[in-house]
């Protein structure tokens, strides 16, 4: 009988139930897969953050013109103010006088 069992039969050949694989795959891998994802992720949100930063530098260089242009309406204001201030000082200096014809 030695004979019979060195003979190899249909039950000698091996699936996936004998040798007990499964068909996850290996987290070896995953890892690596992992790693480039985040390595992706990454160089986005860092193009996002420079496109963010070049916004926000665009933004305060608007404001910055707007409050000039502000400023410079106040101070227009503040002078024309000013000079109505002294022309109703000058009015009351003036003497009418009557003329004969």
């Amino acid at each position: 009988m030695p004979l019979s069992n060195s003979i190899k039969g249909l039950q000698n050949i091996k699936s996936m139930q004998t040798v007990n694989k499964s068909g996850i795959p290996n987290k070896e891998g995953s890892d690596f897969l992992k790693l480039y994802i985040l390595d992706k992720e990454k160089g986005r949100l860092q193009k996002e953050e420079i496109r963010a930063i070049h916004r926000l530098e665009v933004i305060q260089k608007r404001l910055n013109e707007i409050q000039e242009i502000s400023n410079e309406n106040i101070d227009l204001k503040q002078h024309i103010e000013k000079t109505k201030k002294t022309d109703r000082n000058n009015k009351e200096n003036w003497q009418t006088m009557s003329i004969d014809y």
